[in-house]
């Protein structure tokens, strides 16, 4: 499974919340290549992302895609991301 966490240019934001998806997919024992990109990245026709990892002011940016997108309200609340991403893994 490949995850993308974005940010408008995939350096600051997305590192810190493809830092905590990590350590949440670790802990409820899944797999993924989770991947810090800018918005561009993740609109790319040749994205492979099964899920988006956005924060809501962003989020209007990232349309038409076939990934499902996740708006995240605070990248550092482990909670708030274990239950999105259980939610869409389920």
């Amino acid at each position: 499974m490949k995850i993308y966490a974005v940010c408008g240019a995939g350096i600051g934001t997305s590192v810190l919340l493809k830092s905590n998806a990590d350590r949440v997919l670790a802990s409820l024992g899944i797999e993924a290549d989770v991947q810090a990109v800018s918005v561009s990245d993740a609109m790319s026709a040749e994205s492979l992302a099964q899920i988006v990892l956005i924060t809501p002011e962003l989020q209007e940016q990232i349309t038409g895609i076939r990934s499902e997108v996740i708006p995240i309200d605070n990248i550092f609340n482990l909670e708030e991301l274990t239950l999105k991403l259980s939610a869409a893994l389920s």
